[in-house]
Parts: structure tokens; C-alpha cells; sequence
């Protein structure tokens, strides 16, 4: 059974860091696409990161060049840096791995596995 497990969050004050991870277990992701969503009180989840089987990252608008997405396939787990961390920033943060090895889209119907997710929040 696939099992996505998120740590990292926290409380932050604006301008911090914080690093989140998701330890995948269950299934090997190696030739999947792993990412990163989150979800504000009161709004949809949205997309925030996304990596490739070959490492390429996408990111939203929002967080390009604050935001890093990195993945470790021998650990099976994703990383999301996350610099200059802003009030807009808070949210509950969830992994997602697709289920389909070799796609990946922005959109949450792609993704089948998810993570029970991790607060961030950031004050201001």
C-alpha cells in the first residue's frame, strides 16, 4: 500500500525558511513525477511544485525563486525549500505523486496518491 508521509511544517515569521519532506513508501517513484499542492482556509488546492522523473522542476508563478523542489530517489522521498516565506504562504501543504509513471500536470486529478498533508504557517 502507497503511503505518503510529510514533515517539516511549522510556524515561520516572513522573510524565514522552511524545508518540507515526503517520504514515499509502498511503491518505488523513481519514473514518476512527485509534487507538492496546497490548500488555504476557505480555497481550492493549488498547485505549487512539481518534479519530474528527470529532475526537472516546475513551479507556479507565486514561488519562483523563493521555492526549490528537489527529489532523492534512493530515500523515495521529495523535498520542498521553501525561502522568504511570505503571509500568502500559509496553508496546509500536501505531497502528491501521479498514477501514472512518466506524466505530470498542475492539475489535482492527475495525482492518485496524497499525502495527509503539514501546516505552514508564516506571520507576518
Amino acid at each position: 500500500q502507497v503511503q505518503l508521509v510529510e514533515s517539516g511544517g511549522g510556524l515561520v515569521q516572513a522573510g524565514g525558511s522552511l524545508r518540507l519532506s515526503c517520504a514515499a513508501s509502498g511503491r518505488t517513484f523513481s519514473t514518476y513525477a512527485m509534487g507538492w499542492f496546497r490548500q488555504a482556509p476557505g480555497k481550492d488546492r493549488e498547485f505549487v511544485a512539481a518534479i519530474t522523473w528527470i529532475r526537472d522542476g516546475y513551479y507556479t508563478d507565486s514561488v519562483k525563486g523563493r521555492f526549490t523542489i528537489s527529489r532523492d530517489n534512493a530515500k523515495n522521498t521529495v523535498y520542498l525549500q521553501m525561502n522568504n516565506l511570505k503571509p500568502e504562504d500559509t496553508a496546509v501543504y500536501y505531497c502528491a505523486v501521479p498514477g501514472r509513471a512518466t506524466t505530470w500536470s498542475t492539475q489535482t486529478y492527475t495525482y492518485t496518491y496524497w499525502g495527509q498533508g503539514t501546516q505552514v504557517t508564516v506571520s507576518s
